[in-house]
């Protein structure tokens, strides 16, 4: 059974869900000991507690949290299961701290006045930017209720048609700005689109001005222009020094004690290099024998 849309109150609970269990899981408490604690900080009235039970038994047996949010279709959305998923990969270089902060901003957006256009322009920007994967993200944005059949029917199209053309055209094409543009060359008020239109005016206008741009600058345009969410970016990779400076001092002593037992194990220690050697200086009497 697919889920359906929740209460307010659901969403604002589940942000607050996965802002504390990424918080906490960056502390290094482990998943088991989070949901414990958490249960009981969730509003009861809500059916997030119940979930919460049901995800701490997955983890116990199976390590992850996502098959049990997959076996919870009614509660969570296919796309809030995938980007789990794609963090609990074997050898993914997904970081689970990132998809929660996902969940986490998109339940926030859910919970204020959503709109279709911009729960999906930021779940898109989501797998585009981490690169999750078109085929199954797309088909788990479809999955969602919140779109009716008009969005759904377009995004699977989207799916096909990526690669093919660009992704800001697929938004132009699809908007009020379009429509407009196609009434005033035509001079036909009448027109009326062949296809459902889904963004509006703003979309489409910059949309158009992003037409052969990188789509992230799109998507920054948009969330500065109609407040749509901000998606997190990847944590960048480290540079710095894997061990601490002080570990590493302590380390390389504990090598060279190994190195002198190792020696007098074998019969003897070379201590000519730890021999001070006496220093020369260039102003020593010439031999005048």
């Amino acid at each position: 059974m697919p889920s359906s849309q929740l209460d307010r109150e659901e969403y604002i609970e589940q942000a607050y869900f996965f802002r504390v269990y990424r918080e906490r899981l960056a502390d290094g408490i482990p998943s088991q000991l989070i949901l414990d604690s958490i249960h009981e900080e969730i509003l009861a009235t809500t059916k997030l507690p119940l979930a919460i039970s049901f995800l701490k038994g997955e983890i116990v047996h199976t390590g992850k949290m996502g098959p049990g949010m997959s076996r919870l279709p009614h509660y969570f959305t296919p796309f809030q299961t995938f980007v789990i998923d794609k963090a609990e990969e074997e050898y993914s270089r997904f970081e689970q701290v990132t998809a929660l902060l996902i969940l986490e901003r998109e339940a926030e957006y859910r919970s204020e006045t959503p709109t279709p256009a911009g729960l999906f322009i930021f779940q898109f920007e989501c797998i585009s930017r981490n690169r999750l994967g078109y085929d199954r993200g797309l088909s788990a944005i479809a999955d969602d209720p919140f779109y009716d059949d008009d969005w759904r029917d377009w995004i699977l199209k989207t799916k096909r048609q990526l690669g093919d053309v660009e992704f800001a055209d697929l938004i132009y094409w699809r908007s009020e700005f379009w429509l407009q543009e196609k009434q005033r060359k035509s001079r036909r008020d009448e027109y009326k689109a062949p296809y459902p239109i889904l963004f509006g005016v703003r979309e489409g206008r910059i949309a158009k001005a992003n037409h052969g741009k990188e789509p992230l600058h799109m998507f920054s345009a948009l969330q500065r222009q109609l407040n749509y969410p901000a998606v997190p970016k990847p944590a960048p990779t480290a540079t710095g020094p894997i061990i601490h400076p002080a570990l590493e001092a302590r380390l390389q002593k504990i090598e060279k004690h190994l190195q002198l037992l190792e020696g007098e194990n074998k019969g003897g220690i070379d201590l000519s290099e730890f021999i001070v050697k006496p220093p020369k200086f260039g102003d020593e009497p010439l031999n005048r024998g």
